[in-house]
Order: structure tokens, then sequence, then C-alpha cells
């Protein structure tokens, strides 16, 4: 697979769209995602395990979720390996996937967004936006018998990995949350930059968005892979449809860690 020049990592949805129209993902050969076929097999057969021996409400904690969505959790995830399938970007449908919009991406917009864009997720460890995936629920913070925490089990398949597609100094946007984050942990961080948008509270204080935070950020991963020669400097010319500018303060130079972008709602 050829090193690509930037790497925007991004989490899946609890939201997903039902049923699929394409074969079992045990078909699908993927080879950005090959080296985590048999990490996946694991993690499956140990949440099947553990779905077995769950009473009702040890099944409701797991999960998070009951009546219905229980049921259909169960039933997505007792048949995994047989369920048709949809794209990850259709079958997720979460907030964040309704402001990518992936549907009016033209098809250089499309393309780039399958090959930088990468997923991060408790069952898959990662997927493609193209990947067919079947319906399931699983956080990646939650702790399977054998396993233990998926974020830490995970987290050495999934680096290796995505490093290993990827250019030495690729520029990469992680725009995880804490949860997810927690299986990413690159030798180096030099090249890595993180989004935090801010508007004024009753104090006139800038506050972390927290409601739109999703939404803000589907937007900003429409704009990178809709514009792919774009420099975080050039940000400061994007304007957010809801009034977000880049703080150009925040444009410090590549240190050790993490760069942070903040913009501001005016």
């Amino acid at each position: 697979m050829p090193k690509n020049d930037r790497l925007i990592l991004i989490p899946p949805s609890e939201g997903k769209a039902l049923g699929g129209e394409h074969d079992p993902w045990t078909t699908d050969p993927s080879d950005a995602t090959a080296p985590l076929r048999e990490s996946r097999l694991e993690v499956i057969a140990a949440l099947q395990e553990a779905m077995e021996r769950a009473r009702p409400e040890g099944l409701r904690k797991m999960f998070g979720v009951k009546g219905d969505a229980l049921t259909r959790t169960v039933d997505a995830n007792s048949s995994l390996d047989d369920a048709p399938t949809l794209p990850a970007i259709e079958r997720y449908d979460g907030v964040l996937y309704q402001h990518l919009d992936a549907p009016s991406l033209g098809k250089r917009a499309r393309r780039t967004l399958d090959s930088q864009v990468r997923i991060l997720s408790g069952l898959w460890g990662f997927v493609t936006p193209s990947e067919l995936i079947p319906d399931y629920r699983l956080k990646m913070s939650t702790s399977l018998p054998g396993l233990g925490k998926l974020s830490t089990w995970w987290r050495e398949v999934v680096t290796e990995a995505l490093v290993a597609e990827r250019r030495p100094d690729c520029e990469v946007w992680n725009l995880l949350p804490q949860e997810h984050a927690a299986a990413w942990d690159p030798p180096t961080r030099t090249h890595e930059l993180t989004a935090v948008f801010l508007q004024p509270g009753k104090d006139g204080a800038l506050k972390p968005v927290a409601h739109w935070n999703k939404a803000l950020k589907g937007s900003l991963v429409a704009h990178l892979v809709s514009n792919p020669a774009v420099e975080p400097g050039d940000l400061t010319e994007w304007e957010h449809p809801d009034g977000y500018l880049l703080d150009e303060s925040s444009l410090t130079p590549a240190g050790d860690g993490p760069r942070q972008l903040r913009f501001v709602q005016h």
C-alpha cells in the first residue's frame, strides 16, 4: 500500500444504519485492514463468549442499552460473521457522519476520504470508510474476558498497522475522543494535530463546545478531504458554517507532542 501524506483518525458512532446489501465482512479482502483480521476474530470470539455467560443485567451494563435496543444489539453481535454488510461510511450514521456528509463529496474527495481516514473501533481495531461491516455494538472502553479493556488490547496492533502504512513525517489529525485515543500510541507525535472548538460562555470566557463537538469535527473532516493539499496554516481562510474560525495564535511550530488547533466561534 502506498505511503500517504495525511492520516485522519475519527471514532465510530453508536448510531448505525440497519441491514446491508453486501456479503459478510469475512469475504472483504481489504489490504488496509488485513493485519487486523486474526485480532478481530479473537475479539468476536471473546464478545460472543461474554454474551453467552452474561445475565440480562450484565448485558445491559456491557452495552449500555436496554429494551428493544438491547435485543437488536444481542442479535447483531451474535451473527457478525454471516450478517449482511454496508460500507463503514454508510453504516455509521451518527452526528459526526451526518455533518461529514460523504454522499455530498465528489469522486476525488471520496477517494481521499478512503485513503486518509481511519475509524477506530472496539470491535474492528480500525476500518476504512469503504470497508464492509455488519451492524454491531461494542465500545472501545469495554472489557472482555481474556482480553481486558479493548483500547489497551488493541493499542499495539492498531498503532503498528497504522504506522506501517504511512510515511514517518505523515501529518496526523487526531480527532478521537479519549476513549478511542487510548488505542493510538505512535513512537512520535511530532506531526500530530488535534482540534478544539471554543465558544464564548455566559461570562464571555471561551469554553470547549460539548454538544456540537462531533458535528464540528465532521465538517472539518469534510473540508480536509475535499482540499487534500491544504496545510494547517491555510485553515485561517476556512470558516465553519456555524462561524468558527482558526485562532492563528494556535499555529505553533511542530514540537515533541501534538499541536492543538483552536477554532473559535465569532
